[in-house]
C-alpha cells in the first residue's frame, strides 16, 4: 500500500506544520512559553499518531495474510474430501471431514479475531501511552512556580 508524500507523519509535511506553529508563536510572543517545547510537544504527538498508523497497518496486513492461509488451506482439504468421494467410506470419512471442518473454521474465526482485537490494542496502547505523557507534561505545566 502506498502512501503519499502529503500524509500527515511525512517528513515534509510534519516538518512544515511545526514550522507554522513555532512562527505562529513567535508571531503572538506569548510571554513564559517555550516554543521550543510546545513543537517538541506537537512532534512528539505527530509520531505517536504515525506509530499508531503502522500498528494498525501491520496488524491488518498480518489478518489479511494469515486469512487468506486458512483459505488455501480450507480449499486444498475440501479438493482432498471431494476427489475420494466415491465410495459408501469415503461418504463416511467426509462426514468426519465435514465435522473436524466446522471445528477448524471456528478455531479458525477465533484465531482471527483475537489476531484483530491485538492489533487494534497494539496501536490503542501507542496514542494512550502518549496521551499520559501529555496528562503528565500539562500537570508540570499548571505547577505555580
Amino acid at each position: 500500500m502506498e502512501t503519499s508524500k502529503q500524509s500527515i507523519g511525512s517528513d515534509d509535511t510534519s516538518k512544515q506544520w511545526l514550522d507554522d506553529i513555532k512562527k505562529l508563536t513567535e508571531k503572538f510572543q506569548l510571554p513564559g512559553v517555550d516554543v521550543a517545547a510546545l513543537v517538541d510537544w506537537q512532534r512528539k504527538d505527530l509520531e505517536t499518531l504515525v506509530e499508531a498508523n503502522r500498528q494498525a497497518y501491520e496488524g491488518v496486513r498480518a489478518l489479511i495474510e494469515r486469512r487468506n492461509e486458512i483459505l488455501k488451506e480450507t480449499l486444498a482439504q475440501w479438493q482432498a474430501a471431494v476427489k475420494d468421494a466415491t465410495s459408501s467410506e469415503a461418504i463416511a470419512k467426509q462426514a468426519e471431514a465435514g465435522k473436524q471442518g466446522v471445528q477448524q473454521v471456528i478455531a479458525n474465526i477465533r484465531e482471527l479475531a483475537e489476531m484483530e482485537a491485538q492489533s487494534r490494542n497494539n496501536a490503542w496502547k501507542v496514542v494512550q501511552d502518549r496521551m499520559q505523557e501529555n496528562l503528565a507534561n500539562l500537570q508540570k505545566l499548571l505547577q505555580p512556580k
